[in-house]
């Protein structure tokens, strides 16, 4: 069984990926174009159902499904891919998904995790090889943040503290 980071805690995954022997009513991520291809089947689907994007999708491609999904992971194929944090920072904030918003990909490391979670992302399928408690400490290694975060980020910016009574 795999294991995730969800909100700074590591838990067993309880989602299946699409192609996986998932039961009936399982918690099911299916990749976007296979929503789109089918999707009287996905909205008949009786148990959670989340989607996978990649990183140069568009969330505007995804509105109208919004509010039927549970979770939406978001693919970061390398560490240098900065395009995921601003897709995610725009699903939290400008769409304002509410549901899990997941971080996949080779790009998943410890050293982005706290990054990540400022832009929106609770939960970080880490990539092969990184220490899970290790990327859970890195998400508490700064309690301070230069910028705002997504709604749900937990770091205060530093604007927001004040220094001087």
């Amino acid at each position: 069984m795999r294991h995730i980071l969800r909100r700074h805690e590591i838990v067993p995954d309880d989602w299946y990926a699409f192609g996986e022997n998932a039961p009936a009513d399982g918690a099911l991520i299916v990749p976007l174009a296979q929503l789109r291809h089918d999707p009287q089947r996905w909205h008949a689907w009786p148990g959670k159902l989340g989607v996978r994007l990649s990183a140069d999708a568009s969330w505007e491609d995804l509105a109208d499904e919004l509010p039927r999904l549970s979770l939406v992971a978001v693919e970061f194929a390398n560490s240098g891919d900065g395009r995921g944090y601003s897709l995610g920072r725009l699903l939290r904030d400008a769409a304002g998904f509410r549901g899990e918003l997941r971080a996949v990909g080779a790009g998943v490391r410890q050293d982005q995790v706290f990054l990540m979670s400022r832009c929106g992302f609770d939960s970080l399928e880490l990539a092969a090889g990184e220490d899970p408690e290790a990327a859970r400490r890195a998400l508490q290694r700064y309690d301070v943040a230069y910028q705002p975060g997504s709604a749900d980020a937990g770091a205060a910016p530093l604007r927001a503290q004040r220094f001087f009574a």
